[in-house]
């Protein structure tokens, strides 16, 4: 298939809702007739193949899953090149999850690597918290810090985040930063 027309929606999930996300921003992706691999991180190979990528990650004390952080870190020189959009997943409750987050948007040790990428955007959206779910670990943390239990995502936002990825990449001349 054409390379101009491929993307990668490549994720970090712990307990899936993070998988969830990122499968509905490729069914939307899909529907505007875009070529779509979504992929765990830790399994996308190499990622020259594709037009633009979209990496998301589940959120946790404010860091991103490690198969995120190294595939954002080992594919930056590619990321340069490409139309990139980051997405985080995680505050549970209601109101916007940036403000639910104290204005926390992207994680800051990987801050430096998104600054030299240029991403085209970074989204926050709210995440799903399953305590039959979580480990008893999770579970303790989930109580210590009094997060609300159940599922926040909002798919209208999360639906109309990845149409605005469809309409900005069907702007693109075709193979545009495709090196």
């Amino acid at each position: 298939m054409d390379k101009s027309n491929k993307v990668l929606v490549a994720y970090a999930s712990k307990y899936g809702s993070t998988t969830e996300i990122a499968e509905r921003i490729g069914q939307v992706l899909a529907r505007a007739g875009l070529d779509v691999d979504v992929l765990p991180a830790k399994q996308t190979g190499d990622i020259e193949r594709y037009q633009a990528v979209v990496l998301g990650s589940g959120v946790y004390a404010g860091h991103w899953l490690k198969e995120a952080v190294a595939f954002l870190e080992a594919n930056e020189a590619v990321l340069a090149r490409r139309p990139v959009w980051l997405f985080s997943s995680g505050p549970t409750g209601e109101g916007d999850p940036v403000e639910i987050l104290d204005g926390w948007r992207f994680p800051h040790a990987q801050q430096a690597v998104a600054d030299r990428i240029r991403p085209q955007d970074i989204a926050v959206f709210h995440g799903k918290i399953d305590l039959s779910a979580l480990h008893l670990g999770d579970k303790l943390i989930i109580k210590a810090v009094k997060a609300r239990v159940g599922d926040y995502r909002d798919w209208s936002t999360i639906e109309a985040w990845a149409n605005k990825i469809a309409q900005q990449l069907a702007q693109l001349e075709p193979d545009v930063n495709v090196t």
